[in-house]
């Protein structure tokens, strides 16, 4: 890979700025590669952004890297993207090991698993790093931010971000305000979202926003329909598309998403709502305990092959 970008803010101490308060988002900072994070990186990247990721070892960089390269080959192969834009693209993003690197960006966000204390230690650690003007993101699906963010110093400038997957394709973005989340920092997330290509909705905090609260009733039910021998996967799927005018069915969709990120989300709405709505099926429990992920190990409801294009096979 290239040396590190040079974030813009530099040049700006040599220019006049007209509101210095409010530093321009050049460069932006993740911490987090794994799907999430490389589909941000690509969309911001898209853009003319320049990317810093930062990664657990120097072989969670190396599969950043390589995943990065594979999303940009499928898309060169579907004719969405030429070599060029490629080369373009990779060379605005640098993957690393030091978590400290990221005080040099502009503006950052944590994409590491739903997981609440690694999240709130992850906050903690860039509320100590950071300086105070930049924004810390925390992208969530289910998970308190209020509760997150207690512990830290300066929470107003501590927001929620939901994207959904794959993130350069979905032009979605939901911004969660929590409790104490100031007014400045979500009018500046609103309109940098918006200025990636992003349309926003705003959020109060509440388990599972909008998209996931409405949307895993639904795939736990199309489940249950499986296991109790209702239809089969292919019907069930075929159905909703059809019925509902959905681009893919409720078990495609799932295995899209990840099982195991799914199962995670289920757990955590229903722990927090007590609603038997969001009480995973036991299906979905025994994909996950076989590692059967979807999409991403090629096998989760149907089989995938290495592009994640579906093999058309039931798999009962």
């Amino acid at each position: 890979m290239q040396d590190t970008p040079i974030s813009l803010k530099e040049l700006d101490n040599e220019m006049p700025v007209a509101h210095a308060s409010t530093p321009r988002i050049e460069f932006v900072g993740l911490v987090g590669g794994g799907i999430m994070g490389r589909g941000l990186a690509q969309t911001l990247s898209s853009h003319g952004l320049n990317v810093l990721i930062v990664e657990i070892n120097e072989d969670r960089v190396k599969a950043c890297l390589d995943g990065l390269a594979e999303n940009m080959d499928r898309e060169i192969q579907r004719w969405g993207m030429t070599e060029s834009e490629k080369r373009a693209l990779l060379s605005r993003i640098k993957v690393i090991t030091d978590i400290n690197e990221i005080a040099n960006t502009d503006f950052v966000m944590e994409v590491v698993d739903e997981d609440f204390e690694l999240k709130q230690d992850l906050l903690i650690k860039l509320d100590k790093i950071c300086p105070p003007e930049i924004i810390i993101v925390s992208n969530t699906s289910t998970l308190s931010l209020t509760k997150i963010a207690k512990p830290v110093q300066h929470p107003g400038r501590v927001i929620g971000l939901h994207f959904a997957n794959p993130v350069p394709k979905t032009p979605l973005c939901e911004i969660v305000r929590a409790f104490h989340t100031s007014d400045d920092t979500f009018q500046r997330t609103r309109e940098f979202i918006q200025s990636i290509g992003k349309t926003t909705v705003e959020v109060y905090e509440y388990p599972g926003f909008i998209t996931t609260r409405v949307i895993i009733p639904m795939l736990n039910e199309a489940m249950y329909i499986l296991m109790e021998g209702v239809a089969s996967e292919d019907d069930i799927d075929t159905a909703m598309r059809l019925g509902y005018n959905m681009p893919m069915g409720p078990l495609e969709l799932a295995d899209s998403m990840g099982l195991e990120e799914l199962l995670a989300w289920m757990e955590s709405m229903f722990q927090e709502l007590g609603d038997s709505k969001y009480r995973p099926c036991p299906l979905l429990r025994r994909k996950v305990r076989e590692q059967k992920y979807g999409k991403k190990s090629g096998e989760g409801f149907f089989r995938y092959d290495e592009s994640g294009k579906r093999i058309t096979e039931n798999l009962g």
